[in-house]
């Protein structure tokens, strides 16, 4: 019996080319150049849940996309979550910040699962709606009002940004775990970009 081979991390310009263009212009996603197969991984033990790793480039690419997109938006939430000067603006950080921190924990799995590592193959990149770690070290040294508006600026940029990624998985991937994760974080950015825009002085901030 033939065993699946494990999928291999797709090289970052791959991985821009198949998701954030695609989503800026809103057109279809494809799948026209796979990743060769890796040699067939060691049985896993007992106690683990099978890998699978029937998945296009789309899907590896949207989960190695999501995943340090979270992570980096999670330490900006527990700034705000911490700095803000607002009571309002402090309650949605937390808020947010709970919600991804959950949503890194079914995307994390699901990187497994695909047969792909837990690394940040984008660390260094300039990607639309990720924060940057230039963007953390500027937040840590702002105050009042200057770091609010910058966080609210990259904040609104992460959820637009993952909301669009998230829909091109759901039209062009193949995994229905991947494409039923991929709805649900579509469903929370839409819901959290509403409640941003209510935030007291968000419009100013904004512009």
């Amino acid at each position: 019996m033939n065993r699946p081979t494990a999928a291999r991390p797709l090289p970052a310009p791959l991985l821009a080319a198949l998701l954030v263009p695609l989503a800026l212009l809103g057109l279809p996603a494809t799948a026209g150049c796979s990743p060769a197969p890796g040699p067939a991984p060691a049985p896993p033990p007992a106690a683990s849940a099978p890998t699978t790793t029937d998945a296009t480039p789309t899907d590896a690419a949207w989960v190695q996309l999501m995943t340090p997109m979270n992570e980096k938006a999670v330490a900006l939430l527990a700034l705000a979550a911490d700095r803000a000067t607002t009571r309002p603006l402090r309650a949605f950080a937390t808020r947010l910040r709970s919600a991804q921190e959950a949503e890194l924990g079914r995307l994390r799995p699901l990187l497994a699962r695909m047969g792909l590592p837990d690394t940040d193959v984008h660390a260094g990149h300039d990607m639309p709606g990720m924060v940057t770690e230039k963007d953390l070290a500027a937040a840590r040294a702002a105050e009042g009002a200057a770091f609010e508006r910058l966080f609210l600026t990259r904040l609104r940029d992460h959820l637009r940004h993952s909301a669009q990624v998230s829909r091109s998985e759901i039209t062009a991937g193949a995994r229905a775990d991947a494409k039923e994760l991929a709805a649900a974080l579509v469903t929370a950015r839409e819901a959290a970009l509403t409640e941003l825009a209510g935030l007291p002085g968000a419009a100013r901030a904004l512009g």
